[in-house]
């Protein structure tokens, strides 16, 4: 009985996957573009900097500054799924690398279950309260002219949902090595 179900159930369950992942790769090429952007602000606030004080006037700001920091952010909390899907997160290769595939995806599926998933909620529920709070005053930087902070703290709760699900999204295509036997595609 248990056997069928994970027949039946498995093919809707990789479809599901599938389009976790299509949208993880959007956000990450997303966060790509982000990181670009950081980089032409970051590029600006060093050369107005230096070319506002060879003409005695300021050409970069307070606001600029947060944009590069704000931008930085944002590409690292929303490309972190991504990674995980690329399997370009931090592993004890120098264990798994001796291990045969199927020992491998079960240390991932195990590695998944007991540390990711719990890690992934307990950063969306501790970070939830702030994120509300922040909405709720219309949270800006003390800095003077300083950007609004609250569209960035809704950041963080949502980039652990988009970890969590790429987290359920490997332990499917996990489960499905180990009960098929075939290697896993990337």
């Amino acid at each position: 009985m248990g056997r069928s179900l994970v027949s039946t159930c498995l093919p809707w369950l990789k479809r599901w996957a599938d389009a976790v992942d299509r949208f993880n790769s959007c956000m990450g090429h997303f966060a790509s573009v982000l990181v670009l952007l950081m980089l032409m602000v970051g590029v600006w606030n060093v050369l107005g900097r230096h070319l506002g004080l060879f003409l005695g006037r300021n050409l970069s700001s307070n606001r600029l500054i947060e944009v590069q920091w704000y931008l930085f952010a944002a590409s690292f909390l929303l490309g972190g799924a991504w990674t995980l899907q690329r399997n370009g997160h931090v592993r004890v290769d120098v264990l798994q690398s001796r291990w045969g595939i199927r020992r491998q995806t079960g240390a991932n599926l195990v590695g998944t279950l007991l540390f990711l998933l719990p890690f992934c909620l307990l950063m969306i529920m501790s970070s939830w309260g702030a994120v509300q709070l922040s909405w709720r005053i219309l949270e800006q930087s003390p800095d003077p002219g300083g950007l609004p902070r609250y569209p960035l703290k809704s950041i963080l709760p949502f980039s652990f949902l988009l970890l969590a699900l790429q987290g359920v999204a490997e332990m499917i295509r996990n489960l499905d090595v180990l009960r098929s036997g075939r290697k896993r595609r990337l």
